[in-house]
């Protein structure tokens, strides 16, 4: 059963050491290098992205690490679940080959999940965390999604290869 505690559960200077690596991880991430004569700014989730089948994994693997260090703040369900669909998002249509590339410039699914973090931190009132149960069936669901789309992406993959060859 879930349990009200107040935030955020580890230490201070840990939590704020937590927090200052994941801005730094998401900005590398996303938002790294800027465009010359735009105001765009991409990170190496667009480079890596352009790597066929492998390069959305590893930016899906990116952002499944940035959601486990969140998860020791104890963020309510809501929250969670926002951090999912914005990794989930990211990733299916991160998956289509070019169009895809493009959405990842601008989604910035790492990004959105550490302001949604720091936004929740600076509310006073106490939340209700997610209790350990659905943590599991939310990495799971996580997982299942990951193993489904790098499926798809090899099957696409692999008919492109064969209308070429």
């Amino acid at each position: 059963m879930s349990k009200i505690v107040a935030r955020p559960s580890p230490s201070r200077e840990s939590a704020l050491e937590t927090l200052a690596n994941l801005r730094r991880l998401s900005n590398l991430w996303d938002r790294a290098l800027g465009i010359p004569g735009t105001k765009w700014r991409v990170g190496l989730d667009s480079i890596v992205g352009l790597l066929p089948v492998g390069g959305d994994t590893i930016g899906l693997v990116v952002s499944i690490y940035i959601l486990w260090q969140v998860i020791q703040f104890g963020l309510p369900k809501t929250i969670l679940v926002r951090m999912v669909l914005n990794i989930l998002l990211d990733a299916l249509v991160g998956s289509v080959p070019f169009l895809g590339d493009l959405f990842d410039t601008a989604w910035k699914a790492n990004t959105k999940n550490v302001n949604l973090l720091e936004a929740h931190l600076k509310q006073p009132q106490l939340s209700q965390k997610a209790d350990r149960q659905f943590l599991f069936l939310l990495f799971g669901g996580l997982i299942l999604g990951l193993l489904v789309l790098t499926i798809l992406a090899a099957i696409v993959l692999t008919l492109i290869l064969r209308a070429l060859s």
